[in-house]
């Protein structure tokens, strides 16, 4: 799983903390470290139907949680949920 987000965003220094104390792992990039990073996710933001409500609501989309079948999932809670299941 990848983990999209920035350490400017309260959320997901939320979802750092809170993965990490579940004992999940995931490779994080950090989009506001360079901007190949930032290209990286806007070009994931910029053409995944999942994006859609959050752009309309004028939020970022971090944190992002892109998991190895492609899927996309935005809440700490479910992706805990789902690690917690297997």
């Amino acid at each position: 799983m990848k983990l999209y987000g920035t350490p400017l965003c309260h959320d997901c220094v939320d979802a750092f903390e809170r993965l990490k104390n579940a004992g999940i792992s995931y490779d994080y990039v950090e989009i506001t470290k360079s901007m190949p990073k930032m290209k990286e996710f806007l070009h994931l933001r910029d053409n995944r139907d999942e994006f859609i409500d959050i752009k309309k609501e004028g939020y970022v989309g971090v944190p992002c949680f892109l998991l190895d079948d492609d899927s996309i999932e935005f809440d700490t809670d479910n992706i805990i949920r789902h690690f917690s299941q297997k």
